[in-house]
Order: structure tokens, then C-alpha cells, then sequence
């Protein structure tokens, strides 16, 4: 027998959360209309993420703001929480959605091999256009770019040595070690 599951929308899985299935504390996100129940964050991964906060607001101009683990619509089947998103300004009052993403972040540790394929293809076919992970097991920080046929052409990776500079935001230049704290 075969079995046929139902996937539910973006605005389902909104309707769940209002009437209380999904609960205000859930740690989940939506990916081709299926809930995932994300990873605890541990004290590494939380620092990082803080981080990454501090020294990204204190050097972006004025028509950015630097977004948290807030999600980031994609489709109607898809609504990815990253760790932080960097957005334009005049996108604070809604939803975002992918043109408004000047930089996406995610710090990975356990969740690395997930990040790196599944959530990192969402993000190429979305057509955002500068995806950080930062692998906490490696001490690394890669970078994806030039996004063609739902694919990243240009992945680079920076060590605790190096400084990394999103390609939108000349202006801003980081660190790798203040980042992963080594």
C-alpha cells in the first residue's frame, strides 16, 4: 500500500500556531510543507549567534537591520528559521521574503550536514544571494555565492586567521575568531 502524506502552506502552518497545535515556545520551521522540530541551542552555538549580533549591528548602516532567528519566507511550502538574517530596513514591518535578504547566517554544529544540504539548496533555488554557515565543529566560517540552477557556485572558507566581508556590505569586515570566541 502506498502512503500519501499531506504537506501544509505557510499560512496552514501560521493557522496551526494561532489556535495553539503549534505552541509559542516551539522551536520548529516549515521546509516543503513539513514541520521540523529544530535542535536545542547549546551555550556555543548561543554565544555565537550573540556574536555575530553585536558585531554586525555595530557596523551596518542605517538601511539595515540584523534579524535574529526570525524566519524567512521562501514559498508557500517553505519558511526556514536562520540564526540571522540580515535585511533592508523598509522590510522590518512585514514578512521577509528572499529580496529582502542581504546576508543569511546559520551556525551549525549538530545540525551542520542538514544546514549544508538541504537548508543551503532552499536558499540557492530561493535566490538569496550570500549564505554564511558557520561550522562551529570545524572553527570555520564558509560562504556561498553566485547561486545558479538551485546551487552555489562560490563557496569559500575562512579560518579563525582570516576576516570575512559580506559582498553587500563592503563597509562591514569581521573577524572569524571574535565570531567563534577562540
Amino acid at each position: 500500500m502506498d502512503v500519501t502524506t499531506r504537506r501544509i502552506t505557510v499560512d496552514e502552518y501560521y493557522k496551526m500556531a494561532e489556535v495553539g497545535i503549534l505552541k509559542p515556545d516551539e522551536r520548529v520551521e516549515l521546509l516543503d510543507g513539513e514541520i521540523i522540530q529544530m535542535s536545542p541551542i547549546g551555550i556555543r552555538h548561543r554565544n555565537c549567534v550573540n556574536n555575530l549580533t553585536r558585531i554586525l549591528n555595530s557596523f551596518l548602516p542605517d538601511e539595515f537591520i540584523v534579524s535574529p532567528q526570525n524566519p524567512v519566507r521562501i514559498d508557500e511550502d517553505d519558511e526556514p528559521v536562520p540564526d540571522i538574517t540580515v535585511v533592508k530596513v523598509n522590510a522590518l514591518y512585514k514578512e521577509f521574503v528572499p529580496e529582502d535578504v542581504v546576508l543569511l547566517i546559520e551556525v551549525a554544529d549538530t545540525t551542520y550536514a542538514y544546514d549544508r544540504t538541504v537548508k543551503l539548496q532552499k536558499y540557492a533555488a530561493a535566490g538569496i544571494s550570500e549564505v554564511w554557515i558557520v561550522n562551529l565543529n570545524r572553527n570555520v566560517i564558509e560562504t556561498f555565492h553566485n547561486y545558479q540552477q538551485g546551487a552555489y557556485t562560490e563557496i569559500n572558507v575562512f579560518d579563525t586567521n582570516d576576516k570575512v566581508r559580506p559582498r553587500q556590505l563592503s563597509s562591514v569586515i569581521i573577524e572569524v575568531a571574535k565570531v567563534l570566541n577562540v
